[in-house]
């Protein structure tokens, strides 16, 4: 299928941009991995009368570590910020997400802010963000906004972004010490969106055992959907597996999916389960020191 006609524009720098944006108002659509709003055009399931390109600003390609975190340009590729090194030690969940959005070549094309901006609750990067407690960075002609991931993700494809906006770049906060993170999906076949997934975080404490444990499900909320899962497995050892099936009993009371072609409301309820439980054990594993060097010498 054929989009449907638009008026095409193509600024080269964030003020030329936000000025166009500023003129066309809610007729103005941004377009930068294309990914998922081709799609759109092509099954008119979206109309804009006009598209702003801002594929040739390059100010917003970049992908950048501080010591706050990871922050990430509008036009920074999914496959870039994967393979990026820094980024990987800095906030590892990144990576550990980004391996499971849909195939290489869509990565290579499609950008982490696009995703956010989507706001797809079957998407991985939206449920990273609503994780990590990020944040998204607006610009319009006449103002700037910083909004955190709470208050970003409004229902199904729906965004906190208004008319005129541009989403310049995300940020991605450091998580504390001792802390594991792991990123697991169930999807019909590799690369289609999860029937469910989440992203998890486990803190240990001294003693290396669970202060905290938090998980952002995906595909089962209208909105990345964050849980607090820190009474089922409070003080457990991170070696341990066992109670990490309590946090999932937990995690299944917390979420009401809805039912669709693809599976039911009860069978996704029962992904929850199990692949909570899957996620906890991974992350509180990566939280634990990594062993020593072995120091034990050997005689030739």
């Amino acid at each position: 299928m054929k989009p449907p006609p638009f008026t095409y524009h193509a600024p080269t720098t964030v003020g030329e941009a936000l000025g166009v944006l500023a003129e066309l108002g809610p007729e103005g659509k941004v377009l930068a991995g294309g990914q998922s709003l081709i799609p759109l055009l092509n099954m008119r399931l979206a109309v804009p009368p006009h598209l702003v390109d801002i594929n040739r600003i390059p100010e917003l390609a970049y992908v950048r570590v501080d010591a706050g975190g990871v922050r990430v340009g509008a036009l920074a590729r999914h496959a870039e910020l994967e393979r990026h090194a820094g980024a990987y030690q800095a906030v590892p969940l990144l990576r550990q997400a980004l391996q499971l959005v849909a195939h290489p070549v869509i990565r290579n094309r499609g950008t982490t802010v696009g995703s956010i901006v989507h706001a797809d609750p079957a998407a991985e990067m939206p449920a990273v963000l609503a994780l990590l407690g990020g944040t998204v960075e607006l610009a319009r002609k006449d103002r700037r906004r910083t909004v955190g991931a709470a208050d970003f993700f409004l229902g199904p494809l729906e965004s906190c972004l208004e008319p005129g906006e541009l989403a310049l770049a995300v940020h991605f906060p450091h998580l504390p010490g001792r802390t594991g993170t792991a990123f697991v999906e169930l999807a019909r076949r590799h690369g289609d969106y999860a029937l469910a997934g989440l992203a998890a975080a486990v803190t240990l404490d001294e003693d290396l055992r669970v202060a905290h444990a938090r998980a952002a499900y995906v595909g089962v909320a209208p909105v990345p959907l964050v849980v607090d899962l820190t009474d089922a497995v409070r003080g457990v050892s991170a070696a341990g597996e066992r109670s990490w099936t309590l946090a999932g009993r937990l995690a299944q009371s917390e979420v009401q999916p809805e039912a669709d072609i693809h599976a039911t409301a009860e069978y996704r309820r029962h992904l929850v389960g199990v692949l909570t439980a899957r996620a906890l054990h991974q992350a509180a594993q990566r939280a634990l020191p990594e062993p020593g060097p072995d120091r034990t010498e050997t005689t030739p």
